[in-house]
């Protein structure tokens, strides 16, 4: 059993893991921090972290960026595995969490489906046999409340394909003002915003002759909520160090 203190208990993807919580063996709310409290949750919620005397295992993540160093800082005191799910985080915080590890465990990704981090391995290996011969462009789509553009999972995608070609790579995010042929070194990052869409990412290999696609689409936020326990049961127990989702992945495949 794994017993999880959840931040941001109360959004979306808070509730998603607790509704998972709720008929799992295998993991247990023990309390959820959260500013907007709901008044349906199975566990304590708290406004304020350092209310809460529970024991528990590990910390997950699903806030704001906001809100991520006050939990960094909680999960430090506590000497608790951090499972940081929350994106759209600027250097200052990074550098924190990268800063955290030296004294606990934490684990951070930009998109917790176990899906969009295989995609990754698979964009690393067109990149390196495709590029420069052929052009390089994503797309992102998301729902109309989402408020950072590009999604953070796109500029993982492209940062994939940066640590893999020799070339100093270019991201551009708006052609319209600029009025030149596009050069080889560039990514394109395309974004749409619109209804409920979960999270859609396409990365696109483009030649003159033939055009190479990689694709997810997430149908439901219960595959981030998914990957965010696999996360769990993998930072259980582990003491300092940094982790990602290529971590579990490789765990996995080694039982």
């Amino acid at each position: 059993m794994v017993n999880i203190f959840l931040n941001g208990c109360c959004g979306r993807m808070g509730r998603a893991i607790a509704c998972i919580c709720k008929s799992s063996d295998e993991y247990n709310i023990v309390a959820g921090c959260d500013m907007m409290p709901g008044e349906d949750m199975s566990f304590p919620v708290y406004k304020d972290p350092n209310e809460a005397s529970e024991d528990f295992d590990v910390i997950i993540d699903f806030s704001n960026a906001k809100a991520v160093p006050a939990i960094l800082a909680y999960a430090i005191e506590r000497k608790k595995p951090f499972i940081c799910c929350t994106t759209a985080l600027d250097e200052a915080t990074l550098a924190q969490i990268d800063k955290a590890s030296e004294q606990i465990a934490v684990f951070r990704s930009a998109n917790m489906s176990l899906g969009i981090n295989i995609m990754l391995e698979l964009i690393k290996k067109a990149a390196a046999t495709l590029y420069p011969d052929y052009d390089i462009e994503i797309l992102e789509a998301h729902h109309n409340r989402k408020l950072d553009a590009p999604s953070g999972t796109a500029v993982m995608l492209a940062d994939a394909v940066k640590e893999t070609v020799p070339d100093e790579m270019e991201l551009i995010y708006d052609r319209h003002s600029v009025n030149e042929a596009r050069k080889p070194n560039q990514i394109g990052m395309s974004s749409i915003r619109g209804g409920n869409i979960v999270g859609e990412h396409s990365i696109y290999f483009i030649s003159d002759e033939e055009t190479v696609t990689i694709s997810h689409s997430a149908k439901t936020r219960d595959v981030f909520a998914k990957g965010a326990l696999k996360a769990a049961s993998f930072m259980k127990g582990k003491d300092k160090g940094y982790f990602n989702m290529s971590d579990v992945i490789a765990a996995n495949n080694d039982q």
